[in-house]
């Protein structure tokens, strides 16, 4: 196998299937990338196994030549050290050449690196996805989609299905859904030709988050397809594989209340910074709970009270607010996430009493809603 190649180009694909490898893996071959050569172009790949990255390089991209092949063939490198050789490299021409079996040789300038490959017969096959059952969304949709949810997973494996978002095709509707049991934060999206025969999907929270790093903010189309054990994301040069969590996601519909007792309308900014105010106190005490209490003449105050520290209180209009004076504590952290994925528009909250979940929705559309368990704190 001999070929040559721009770094950058080269450095790309590394930045992107590097975030599939890791250190942590008991099959040893994983720590490294497959790097495949043929006469189409270049694939790398990366794998711990729950995710696999492959990236394809051209020969050629809009008339420029970003590859010389010699000789075609297959090796597998040393994830990191091949990344970090790459990215120290002198010129941006890098030759690279395996000889006597797994003897690698990179050039570049007067640099030249000998490292020892193994044997990419040894390296996982990718998973057999069929495609019959595939859909597309824009990436930065997707990576909207991925904003609006994934930071509401749980983050302990006591219960394994909760560290994923579960992904639910209903009719033309996908709805995505993200629980850690103490809130919840659901994107709904009409899409067009969603598959018939899944329904329900969860897909790891890290998956995404990793995918979400690899997407562009386009509007270029990403593939979806789905299976049993795996999902697929095709976009561009990048193809995604992540495995599925098993077990049943928990029924969340139930947890959304439908009658409220105290509905407002504020301004999501406005209410986010002075949040974030009020937790400087509060984050000093373990729980980083505030308090939010309503009063006459549509005024809202935010409160934190740290004994060892002291308290702040601040006070808020709000646009309206309609039903019953509510005293009411919640995570700091929790309440700021969920405004941040309403995006600083202007926000509904509708509460149905002191100790009940309450709910957050943009004024402007229903497809995000948040809801957030409050707080005991007397």
């Amino acid at each position: 196998m001999k070929f040559d190649i721009m770094r950058d180009r080269l450095l790309d694909g590394l930045n992107d299937v590097m975030k599939a490898v890791s250190s942590k893996t008991t099959i040893p071959i994983l720590t490294g990338i497959k790097i495949d050569v043929t006469n189409e172009g270049l694939t790398l790949t990366g794998s711990d196994a729950d995710i696999t990255i492959q990236t394809f390089i051209p020969i050629e991209e809009d008339g420029n030549q970003l590859i010389n092949i010699s000789n075609t063939g297959s090796i597998v490198l040393q994830a990191r050290m091949f990344n970090e050789i790459v990215r120290k490299l002198p010129t941006n021409d890098v030759e690279i050449e395996v000889s006597n079996g797994l003897q690698t040789h990179i050039r570049s300038g007067k640099s030249e690196f000998h490292l020892i490959g193994s044997d990419a017969s040894e390296y996982p096959l990718l998973p057999e996805v069929s495609t019959n059952q595939q859909f597309t969304i824009a990436a930065d949709l997707l990576k909207s989609i991925i904003r609006e949810t994934v930071f509401a997973v749980a983050t302990s494996e006591s219960r394994p299905v909760l560290t994923g978002v579960n992904w639910q095709i209903q009719g033309d509707e996908l709805v995505c859904v993200a629980t850690d049991s103490h809130r919840l934060a659901r994107r709904k999206t009409t899409l067009e030709q969603l598959p018939t025969d899944v329904s329900s999907v969860v897909i790891p929270g890290k998956s995404l988050n990793e995918l979400n790093k690899i997407l562009g903010d386009s509007s270029n189309p990403v593939e979806i397809v789905i299976t049993n054990q795996q999902v697929l994301f095709k976009a561009d040069n990048v193809l995604f594989f992540s495995r599925l969590l098993e077990g049943n996601y928990p029924e969340t519909t139930r947890l959304i209340p439908e009658e409220f007792k105290t509905n407002l309308q504020i301004n999501g900014k406005s209410l986010l910074q002075a949040i974030d105010r009020a937790s400087l106190l509060a984050r000093e005490d373990r729980n980083n709970v505030v308090r939010f209490e309503t009063f006459d003449g549509n005024i809202v105050e935010i409160s934190s009270n740290s004994p060892e520290i002291g308290k702040v209180e601040e006070q808020i209009q709000v646009e309206s607010l309609e039903g019953e004076n509510l005293k009411i504590s919640f995570s700091a952290k929790y309440m700021m996430e969920a405004l941040k994925a309403i995006d600083g528009q202007d926000v509904i909250i509708q509460f149905t009493g002191a100790m009940r979940p309450f709910i957050l929705r943009s004024v402007h559309d229903d497809a995000i809603l948040q809801l957030i368990l409050p707080v005991r704190t007397y």
